[in-house]
């Protein structure tokens, strides 16, 4: 793979994580958990036959990262469904945007989990973020629709966030793709209980529109994802996954009539200049700071 078709790999994979919530609102009859469960089956059928291809192998799973495997598994659940249910409530555009908060979240918690000094661009972030969800927000009404659905669009950067630095914290012991299939494997278990029940009466077009999810938005995004860091600096991927929530509203434009205001189109816009900005000053950041293991 070459830069030219690293960085199209990227984006294709930008736009299928951005087709998330249109996807899960296709899927009108069936629920969160549901959408979840069937997302992680057919990701992990994607990420297996992904990681026979082209993976060198498996390695063996040592206690530790059973642990860490099992609290991604369950913290990535929680993501999903709370994300979701924001989908279902308040349509595609809110809870996209709301989840696009997760950085601001990380830097928090890395600085209270980690006891890592934030730095004035991390705190630059969390700030522009927090205004930009002002924006956002059309009312803070509790008993709203467009509130109560970007609360747990936030609960789900919250949890993606948990999840980010759960993975941090055994970085580099696993190969990503294989990292991810156990995941998304915990996942269905943990959701198999609430969907199982139910299964028989999703519609078969739903079912298709959540074949699509796990295979495109899961499977086949994040190994176009793993693949192109290969050949692509960090800085660069930091700035094309900053249109994926730009990709999801723009569909969700097209497909759902969902129009958005100003206002939000302001607090959106926000949002992603203060995620591309803080990535790529952070992924300049690093070579400085660990130039041993440069071009590793």
């Amino acid at each position: 793979m070459n830069h030219r078709t690293a960085l199209g790999a990227l984006h294709i994979g930008a736009l299928f994580f951005g087709l998330t919530g249109v996807f899960g609102k296709l899927a009108a009859s069936a629920s969160p958990a549901i959408i979840v469960f069937g997302r992680a089956a057919f990701a992990v059928l994607a990420l297996a036959l992904f990681a026979s291809l082209t993976g060198p192998g498996w390695q063996r799973l040592g206690g530790q990262d059973a642990r860490r495997l099992l609290l991604g598994g369950v913290l990535l659940a929680g993501h999903w469904v709370s994300f979701f249910v924001a989908v279902k409530v308040a349509g595609v555009a809110i809870a996209t945007l709301g989840f696009t908060s997760f950085p601001a979240f990380t830097v928090i918690l890395e600085g209270l989990l980690f006891r890592e000094r934030i730095r004035r661009n991390e705190a630059m972030l969390v700030l522009l973020v927090s205004i930009g969800l002002v924006l956002v927000t059309p009312a803070f009404d509790l008993a709203s629709q467009a509130t109560g659905g970007l609360l747990w669009a936030l609960l789900s950067g919250l949890l993606f966030a948990l999840l980010s630095l759960t993975n941090r914290a055994g970085s580099g012991r696993l190969p990503a793709v294989q990292a991810a299939l156990w995941q998304n494997l915990v996942v269905g278990l943990c959701l198999l209980p609430f969907a199982g029940p139910r299964l028989a009466d999703v519609a078969s077009r739903d079912w298709l529109w959540i074949a699509l999810l796990g295979i495109f938005c899961t499977g086949v995004a994040h190994s176009l994802f793993v693949a192109s860091l290969a050949v692509i600096k960090a800085r660069t991927a930091a700035v094309v996954f900053g249109m994926e929530p730009v990709y999801g509203i723009a569909v969700a434009w097209v497909v759902f009539a969902e129009t958005p205001t100003l206002r939000m189109l302001l607090g959106g816009a926000l949002i992603i200049f203060a995620i591309v900005l803080s990535s790529r000053l952070a992924a300049e950041q690093a070579p400085r700071q660990r130039p041993a293991t440069e071009g590793s």
